[in-house]
């Protein structure tokens, strides 16, 4: 049976190697962004490339209605998800109290409650139909005192977490992606300067996706690309937090 996978933020970056990963391995998608002519490329390419069903949703999960669409497609019993990754995501160039309460509304919205909304939709219908899996996308920075971004993906983690060990006896597994920096269109976006970080940190989003899945099928809780990341993760967990937050601050 073709399994089908739900992936948000799937025209750019880390969602989009997703999209194209999972349609390699035979899965069907939904692919969900907020830009209806780039998801409809994005389908038509896998759709030619792998031959697998992909259905796109134009949704702005910022908003009531853009999660309500997606939730929607995540409790289709005609067209069950198998797979829900959790990637839509965006940050913010200034540090909190320097920037609009507005744009951090958008950004609580998008980061901490869609994400909350889609993965309460997942697992109760995957726990009523035998089980699936739930990645979603947090950050390293989820381990370090780096301002709301960070206390966001912390959350996320946290969640994660917890979530992987409550539902294991129905089958669900869930998943915290925690990558450093990736090359991708997120910072440019953001309008946030990278240029001082060194060319070892970055990843290839690729690569990131690869060993996501990897983790995702040893049934790995959290998944940390790269090992020069799973060491910064765990030094970050350890070191004094002055230390940390010092350290942390200058890759902004």
């Amino acid at each position: 049976m073709t399994r089908r996978a739900l992936v948000t933020g799937a025209t750019s970056g880390i969602g989009h190697a997703y999209a194209a990963e999972l349609a390699s391995r035979g899965y069907d998608l939904v692919i969900v962004a907020r830009t209806t002519d780039r998801l409809e490329s994005v389908a038509a390419q896998l759709r030619t490339k792998h031959g697998v069903d992909v259905d796109v949703v134009t949704a702005d999960l910022a908003t009531t209605e853009g999660v309500a669409l997606a939730v929607n497609r995540l409790t289709d019993s005609a067209r069950p998800i198998d797979l829900l990754v959790n990637n839509a995501g965006s940050s913010l160039a200034g540090w909190f109290g320097t920037t609009d309460i507005a744009d951090e509304d958008h950004q609580l919205n998008l980061l901490v409650r869609a994400p909350m909304h889609l993965m309460d939709a997942a697992i109760k219908t995957m726990a009523g139909r035998g089980g699936g899996q739930v990645v979603n996308v947090s950050s390293v920075a989820a381990f370090t005192p780096r301002g709301v971004y960070s206390a966001h993906k912390s959350w996320l983690l946290n969640l994660s977490q917890w979530a992987n060990i409550h539902y294991r006896d129905v089958n669900i597994s869930v998943q915290a992606l925690c990558p450093g920096f990736v090359r991708t269109e997120f910072h440019q976006r953001g309008e946030m300067d990278v240029s001082g970080v060194p060319r070892w940190m970055w990843l290839k989003a690729d690569k990131v996706v690869a060993a996501s899945l990897k983790d995702l099928d040893k049934g790995k809780t959290v998944s940390i690309p790269s090992l020069r990341y799973q060491v910064l993760a765990t030094l970050a967990q350890y070191l004094p937090t002055s230390l940390v937050t010092r350290f942390a601050k200058r890759g902004r």
